[in-house]
């Protein structure tokens, strides 16, 4: 009996008081705030620490503990920390948020952590709520009240660091985790709801031939790949080509859902079980035929140059001129690109050119350009590109095709002979359909963080836009498009919030926009060209203009054709 006393007045006491205990590590994570901003904890490491508030839209009790947090916010305003809140409760409406975050009158990012995943993680249990982060070690160095404590432990970190996490039990409005209790009542069923979200959202890529580094093709598999596959989830790594899903639609964008994205981490959570069905359904899934045509035949097949790809090695961009022989003008309803080895071909844009043109297009030479786009193709691209009806490209006689390959090696060496399928109008449609490219001028210095470009064209005619694509190279943050129209109002069409030069397509409007005559474009973004950015080949060097990979291009693409009507 003494012992059981002891042991529950050890219990009360570590409720009551801080508990120190080696670093708890918190991983990395990434969120959009409220404004479209993307925030990843590993791109902080130019920061000391990274402090987050929770918040939760419902709770009406938590106005002292913002106040105070506005208040350690400014005694580190000159200091190496970030300061955040981060919405760890249920709300998810986005004008909610905006709203309630305009209500604090604090000027602090308001992160959206609409699964609550990320909160769960950092194990955040009341509003008011504060965590003290490290991104260098992606540890947590405090959890709990905003007390004199936590901003000591801000200031050790300062001064040379902190090697142990401190744990103080929170008051406040207390955080539900619904799903989280949920599923842990009860781990998502493999076969009947994990495994269909796989067939859905990655097992196109990641199968046998396909572009992703392992196959998803049996429970077996992913269970093996279970840590990394929650890694890429919580950073916004995979699915890849996901934009700000509060500005605009794209049917072509990977938008994974909250519920998704729970039912995937808490099975990985709860051990990623097989559970009892007979057959793994991810043994059972048959995938598209990347040889096939969907069209049928095309009018006409161009089989591009045959490239070898070694096994191993970072390949640049391949880019050759292949003719057509075409006697008289053609018009292009649809194409479709058939693969030569999916596995390596990473991506792959085609222009229409005159004979004596390149893949560049004189982009290099102007701001602004209008061009025949072939459209491109993209891993797990399988259908065909059709374009709106009665709109179509032209391939004027005599033309030829300039085409861009990226290859990606993966161990065994290959070759690739891929194969574009033009499908024809018997008769030319009332519209062309152009690709606009809106470029700005820059010179980034080195080690520059946060480098901001614009660029901006008016357009004098009355267009429809069906498709946006960002381009920059390896130091490209984040690319956002605007149309001002003539009336002087703005519209926020694209957030490209997380820009990344593997995955840079074209995203199709599921809702095309009209643009009046006299609207005027933009294009802005920035660049990171610090050592904290992973896939910056050199942050030393001061980046301008060029064609080449390690050099940089500020490029907004608008696809578009003519109004019915014109003005």
């Amino acid at each position: 009996m003494r012992n059981l006393l002891i042991t529950a007045s050890a219990a009360l006491a570590l409720l009551s008081n801080p508990v120190s205990a080696l670093p708890d590590r918190a991983g990395d994570f990434a969120l959009l705030d409220t404004e479209g901003e993307f925030h990843q904890l590993s791109r902080y490491r130019h920061q000391e620490a990274m402090v987050l508030m929770a918040f939760d839209a419902a709770c009406s009790e938590q106005a002292a503990a913002i106040a105070q947090f506005q208040q350690t916010a400014s005694q580190f305003a000159e200091q190496n920390v970030s300061f955040a809140l981060i919405e760890s409760g249920i709300e998810s409406d986005i004008d909610a948020l905006r709203a309630a975050r305009a209500a604090t009158g604090l000027d602090l990012p308001m992160l959206v952590d609409d699964g609550q995943l990320v909160s769960e993680t950092l194990k955040i249990s009341a509003a008011g709520e504060v965590v003290v982060l490290d991104p260098q070690r992606l540890n947590i160095l405090y959890r709990g009240p905003l007390t004199d404590q936590a901003a000591e432990i801000i200031a050790a970190e300062l001064d040379g660091g902190v090697d142990e996490t401190v744990i103080a039990e929170a008051t406040g409005c207390a955080i539900d985790y619904p799903a989280s209790e949920a599923n842990l009542a009860e781990v998502p069923d493999y076969g009947t709801e994990v495994a269909p979200i796989i067939v859905e959202q990655c097992a196109n890529c990641h199968r046998e031939g396909g572009i992703g580094p392992f196959a998803m093709d049996s429970h077996l598999m992913l269970q093996g790949w279970s840590p990394m596959i929650r890694e890429v989830l919580l950073t916004k790594r995979m699915p890849p080509t996901q934009v700000d899903p509060n500005v605009g639609h794209f049917d072509n964008a990977l938008y994974i859902s909250p519920s998704e994205m729970q039912t995937l981490v808490h099975w990985i959570d709860g051990g990623a079980p097989r559970g009892s069905h007979p057959v793994d359904p991810l043994t059972e899934v048959e995938h598209v035929d990347m040889k096939s045509w969907r069209l049928g035949e095309p009018d006409y097949i161009v089989t591009a140059p045959n490239h070898e790809i070694p096994a191993t090695g970072v390949l640049d961009y391949i880019n050759v001129n292949v003719p057509l022989n075409f006697d008289e003008d053609k018009w292009v309803r649809a194409v479709q690109y058939i693969p030569g080895d999916e596995a390596v071909l990473h991506h792959l844009l085609t222009y229409v050119t005159p004979p004596t043109g390149s893949f560049d297009g004189g982009e290099g030479d102007t701001t602004s350009t209008a061009r025949r786009f072939l459209e491109g193709y993209a891993p797990g691209k399988v259908d065909p590109i059709e374009f709106p009806t009665n709109t179509g490209v032209k391939i004027p006689a005599g033309h030829q095709l300039s085409m861009q390959f990226h290859y990606t090696t993966n161990g065994r060496a290959t070759t690739d002979e891929t194969k574009l399928g033009l499908y024809i109008y018997d008769e030319a449609p009332d519209h062309e359909n152009f690709t606009r490219s809106v470029a700005g001028g820059f010179r980034v210095p080195p080690y520059e963080r946060d480098y901001p470009v614009k660029a901006s064209y008016t357009f004098d005619e009355a267009v429809v836009v069906t498709g946006l694509r960002a381009h920059m190279h390896f130091r490209g943050k984040d690319m956002q498009f605007f149309a001002e129209y003539p009336n002087g109002t703005m519209e926020q069409l694209l957030n490209v919030p997380n820009y990344s030069y593997a995955w840079q397509p074209t995203y199709q409007l599921s809702e095309p926009v009209s643009l009046p005559s006299g609207t005027k474009v933009h294009v802005t973004g920035s660049f990171d060209n610090s050592e904290h950015n992973p896939a910056n080949p050199d942050p030393s060097k001061t980046l301008t203009f060029g064609l080449q990979s390690w050099d940089e291009m500020f490029i907004g693409y608008w696809t578009y054709h003519a109004q019915d009507g014109g003005e």
